[in-house]
């Protein structure tokens, strides 16, 4: 009697981490590169937070967008479960499926690495954080994204990737100009912390630079996914 053996997708290997040369080009292009053109939706959610937390970077407006950062790819994942049901009769599709969840899985690990990495920095340079803004309002933020995320992605995943790629080139360009306007950075040791689960870089000014690559890497990810054939939940 044979027996099928369904092969389990590779978890994928994650943004590449990049050297201190390639650090400071990819900080430079991210510079030079325009912003997307944001929705309505994305402004309405970035305004609340710069006027919470500053238009400028900080590491706690940094811990507050990773706490975001990883609610569509928790909606994505729910999503795909269900659609790995609902086409489990037809083993192909279902498989691109799952891998698309086991990618959504590891986005969101990324993230999650990002937001203890924040975390780390805030309390290393003693600073305070206040049970409103830093614990409610993340979690009010993060609930309202998470289900606009799916419901999104229920009608059309086209949507819910293009607001993702909006959001992370945000996260992308203020991480890389929070780094441009304090060249201090470049001379505080990486702590390294979670060296042996994200790596360990010369700076913090290198650390938030990788960060900011990370990010571009997603909003890539979500702009090619917008162009693959859709899969409906």
């Amino acid at each position: 009697m044979s027996v099928t053996t369904i092969n389990r997708p590779e978890a994928p290997t994650g943004p590449p981490k990049l050297t201190r040369d390639e650090l400071r080009r990819a900080e430079q292009e991210t510079l030079a590169t325009p912003r997307m053109n944001y929705s309505l939706l994305a402004k309405m959610m970035f305004k609340p937070v710069d006027l919470m937390y500053g238009k400028q970077g900080s590491f706690t407006k940094f811990a507050m967008l990773e706490i975001i950062a990883r609610v569509p790819y928790q909606a994505w994942e729910r999503m795909g479960y269900w659609a790995v049901q609902r086409h489990a009769g037809r083993s192909a599709l279902a498989k691109r499926v799952f891998e698309r969840i086991v990618e959504a899985r590891a986005d969101q690990d990324n993230e999650q690495w990002h937001l203890l990495i924040m975390q780390d920095l805030i309390q290393r340079h003693g600073i305070k954080q206040s049970w409103l803004l830093h614990k409610v309002a993340p979690w009010l933020i993060a609930f309202f994204y998470y289900h606009v995320s799916w419901m999104m992605f229920l009608v059309k995943p086209e949507w819910s990737y293009r607001l993702n790629a909006e959001f992370e080139d945000h996260a992308e360009h203020t991480y890389m100009t929070f780094v441009a306007e304090n060249p201090d950075l470049e001379f505080i040791p990486d702590p390294g912390t979670y060296a042996d689960e994200y790596g360990r870089f010369r700076s913090v000014a290198d650390l938030l630079r990788q960060v900011g690559h990370d990010e571009r890497t997603h909003k890539n990810d979500s702009l090619e996914a917008m162009r693959e054939p859709r899969v409906r939940a």
